[in-house]
């Protein structure tokens, strides 16, 4: 195969052996890579009801046809595993040279299984794999640890590690690459750590073999340029996702307190005019000409790389107003390896918890120094700390009251960084996840602010589905970064364009949309698959409290969201999607997508 290298490298942990093994077309015609190759690995070989944190479980880490090659934004890498977090598929995807140099190593995918005896690292150069000894890194930060491969390995080596929230096996730990790069916030930091693996270093020399390199270097040529000559770009590069900070205040979108409010009095102090003012440098991820990574000095005068979702959630959901210190708070988060935005979801919790007496815990609203003790006691597990590491929906179960009308979760996975009081589709973005509530894979919220705000329409839903395909579909599987599209509009029409020149194979756009369609059900029925009878659509509704606790300020003042008219969208994006009134997909929808094999094993695990 063109495009593809058309191996996945498989390392046995516990026996201490790895093995290559060859696969063949009928895998990367109908899934693609990235993602696609993920949940079919998981689905065909995870044992059902596997606990995440044991040996059994496995640790996929993904590339896409396009990761590598030198296209915009294609240093992507998926990883991959039955999620800690939420007992559902997990994955997230991160920019990391760890992609380009497992792909120039001749691997498309490495799976992790079993457990190592002690703690290890990885090395893989080509063909050559070593498991070895990381006694002397376990319990160093991840940066500590990527400064120190790199000075072993070359600044060229690929590198992706875990910092001590994975070791302690945080529930919401993610896997950290340089740069600040993190992803996998269901968990894959804490099931790294749990296969005593610290970190792994990747370093290829093979050139990625496409069908035209010619063609390819036409295209890329052109995308490149495009990019540079987008109307929005130059303020892009100003300000990247943190321009977020000011709209989604003026749209009443802005998590403030826990998701009570969608203001937040002091969103200008935070904002990216005020980022603007600190920034000294820039950070992207390989093959990028639009990086999104801004780099200021944070309240102690070292490095950190603020972006909107880390703002919002460790700034104005916990109530925090200093731009500086929440950028401390970002880079402790970076260095322990914790995600940040279940990090900034559980202290809001915490906050609110110990305001009602529900836990003998003194932290206020804006507490920064309360704040970064905390996370310290997260990342380590002490005291309290131990309880907030399970996540928000896990600590509802020991500290109760009334608690989940007002944890902040979808499936177990916090909330990311949009306020729904007033915005129907997005929360039903957040309820329909295949990771749980994440707006990677269908932001529709700016299209719904300038369209329809409050309505519950077709039109909405079918909108919804087409984001998903796109987002969380092509893009999770091709290997690249959506931000070019998204932020530039940059032409999706390019992709197929791409795809045909690196594997010779021609795809359309609704080629690509019918994949997104067969990942999604796949997913979908691995979720069901491990929940068996305790499926329920109520697991794809957003939390309580934005049906039942209305706005108190702002544009919207006095909005909430109506479950009747929710359950009746939710039932449209059901019909839609081909799946029964629970959310399960019908036997003719798998079908039609190509997923016979997993009919009678879902209906063995649910009717059970």
């Amino acid at each position: 195969m063109k495009g593809w290298n058309g191996q996945i490298l498989r390392l046995d942990l516990s026996k201490g052996k790895s093995n290559i093994q060859c696969y063949d077309s009928s895998l990367a015609l109908n899934f693609l890579g990235g993602r696609g190759f993920a949940i079919k690995i998981l689905w065909d070989e995870l044992r059902d009801g596997v606990d995440p944190l044991s040996p059994e479980n496995k640790l996929v880490f993904a590339c896409g046809p396009l990761t590598g090659l030198v296209l915009p934004c294609s240093g992507k890498l998926i990883v991959a595993s039955k999620s800690p977090l939420t007992g559902g598929y997990g994955d997230g995807n991160i920019g990391s040279w760890a992609a380009v140099q497992l792909r120039k190593a001749g691997y498309d995918v490495l799976v992790l299984e079993g457990r190592a005896k002690k703690p290890s690292y990885l090395l893989i150069e080509n063909k050559k794999v070593e498991i070895l000894d990381a006694r002397d890194f376990w319990g160093l930060t991840s940066n500590e640890t990527i400064m120190e491969f790199k000075r072993k390995y070359g600044a060229e080596a690929g590198i992706l590690t875990i910092g001590q929230a994975g070791e302690k096996l945080v529930k919401y730990a993610t896997v950290i690459s340089s740069g600040g790069r993190s992803g996998g916030r269901p968990g894959m930091g804490a099931v790294m750590g749990a296969k005593n693996v610290k970190a792994i270093i990747i370093m290829g020399s093979r050139e990625i073999s496409v069908d035209d390199s010619k063609g390819l270097k036409t295209l890329a040529t052109e995308a490149f340029r495009s990019i540079l000559k987008s109307p929005g770009y130059n303020f892009w590069r100003k300000q990247g996702t943190m321009a977020m900070i000011e709209w989604s205040q003026e749209n009443s979108a802005l998590p403030t307190y826990n998701f009570k409010e969608g203001v937040f009095d002091e969103a200008e102090k935070i904002d990216g005019n005020t980022m603007e003012a600190l920034k000294i440098g820039q950070n992207g991820c390989p093959y990028c000409n639009m990086a999104c990574g801004n780099i200021v000095k944070d309240s102690e005068g070292s490095l950190s790389e603020p972006d909107y979702e880390n703002v919002a959630m460790l700034g104005s959901n916990i109530g925090l107003s200093d731009l500086q210190k929440i950028a401390l708070l970002n880079r402790l988060a970076d260095n322990y390896g914790i995600d940040t935005i279940s990090l900034g979801n559980v202290i809001g919790f915490a906050i609110e918890a110990s305001e009602r007496k529900l836990i003998n815990y003194d932290i206020d609203w804006g507490d920064f120094n309360g704040v970064k003790g905390l996370i310290e006691d997260i990342a380590f597990r002490r005291d309290l700390g131990n309880l907030l590491a399970e996540g928000t929906k896990n600590a509802t179960e020991i500290i109760r009251g009334d608690s989940t009308r007002w944890a902040m979760h979808v499936k177990g996975l916090e909330i990311s960084a949009y306020d729904c009081h007033v915005a129907p589709g997005m929360a039903l973005a957040y309820g329909t996840s295949p990771i749980g509530a994440h707006h990677k894979d269908a932001w529709i919220l700016g299209w719904e602010v300038s369209t329809d705000r409050g309505g519950y329409t077709e039109t909405k839903v079918e909108k919804l589905i087409e984001l998903q395909r796109i987002r969380g579909g092509m893009f999770e599987c091709l290997g690249t970064c959506r931000f070019p599209w998204v932020e530039l509009g940059f032409e999706l029409e390019r992709y197929p364009r791409f795809l045909k020149a690196a594997t010779g194979i021609e795809m359309s756009l609704q080629d690509l949309y019918t994949i997104g369609d067969r990942v999604f059900n796949l997913i979908r029925a691995f979720w069901i698959k491990e929940y068996g009878t305790r499926w329920s659509k109520t697991l794809d509704y957003p939390p309580p409290r934005w049906f039942h606790e209305t706005l108190t300020k702002g544009p919207f003042k006095g909005a909430i969201l109506d479950m009747r008219k929710y359950e009746i969208m939710l039932q449209l994006y059901y019909k839609k999607r081909g799946w029964d009134q629970n959310g399960i997909p019908k036997e003719i929808t798998l079908k039609k997508v190509g997923l016979e094999y997993v009919i009678q094993k879902l209906k063995k695990c649910y009717l059970k």
